[in-house]
């Protein structure tokens, strides 16, 4: 991987910026790897249940959207070239998610959320903001949301139709992934957030889900 620090900062402005046309644009993301729902057999969903998955996928999507940010901005206020790369390391596995996510999507003939542009910049700012206190902090931050992140897709998984076989293997994907990031900052030496960081974490994550479900 490529010392971005040699860069200039209008250099890596631009590559912050083609990184958030990616997040944002749909059609820009390709996985590196398969999707896990393409091994599973597609079946038939009432309107109901296929609006329901699509408004849980839009906000996977989402999700992944601001897992991209909230990396890129703590690479981009990292202070040792490790915890740096680390950082761009998580967000490339994190572009499989937002594919997939993406492609689901589309299957279930919807789209991702307008609102994803806002999400990205407000994410980015979280993501920047832990990285200046500290990379201890940052990496705890990115524990922190990784643990929150795998309990909304484990709910998720609850709430989609039993039958969407598809989009059950996606997030069960997702959850292992995410699962092995937080573990790997802790590893890292992740420091543990105060309780009311951890509780704006969660208001911040509520109030995403609610608008992205339908839009």
């Amino acid at each position: 991987m490529s010392d971005k620090s040699q860069l200039s900062l209008l250099d890596r402005c631009l590559i912050q910026f083609d990184q958030a046309l990616r997040s944002c644009v749909p059609g820009s993301s390709h996985a590196h790897r398969s999707s896990p729902a393409a091994s599973q057999q597609d079946a038939e969903l009432s309107e109901i249940d296929r609006k329901h998955a699509a408004g849980l996928m839009r906000i996977n999507h989402t999700g992944e959207v601001c897992a991209q940010a909230l990396y890129q901005g703590q690479a981009a206020t990292a202070t040792l070239n490790d915890v740096r790369q680390s950082m761009e390391q998580a967000a490339a596995e994190e572009v499989d998610h937002l594919a997939w996510c993406e492609e689901r999507l589309q299957q279930l003939d919807s789209q991702p959320s307008i609102l994803n542009p806002l999400w990205y910049t407000l994410s980015f700012g979280m993501g920047a903001a832990a990285g200046l206190a500290g990379d201890k902090w940052s990496l705890g931050f990115v524990a922190e949301t990784e643990d929150q992140v795998c309990e909304h897709l484990e709910d998720h998984l609850r709430q989609l139709p039993e039958q969407d076989v598809k989009s059950r293997a996606i997030l069960a994907q997702m959850i292992s992934d995410e699962r092995q990031h937080g573990d790997s900052a802790r590893e890292a030496g992740a420091a543990e957030l105060p309780a009311p960081i951890k509780t704006a974490m969660t208001t911040v994550s509520e109030l995403m889900k609610k608008t992205t479900y339908r839009i």
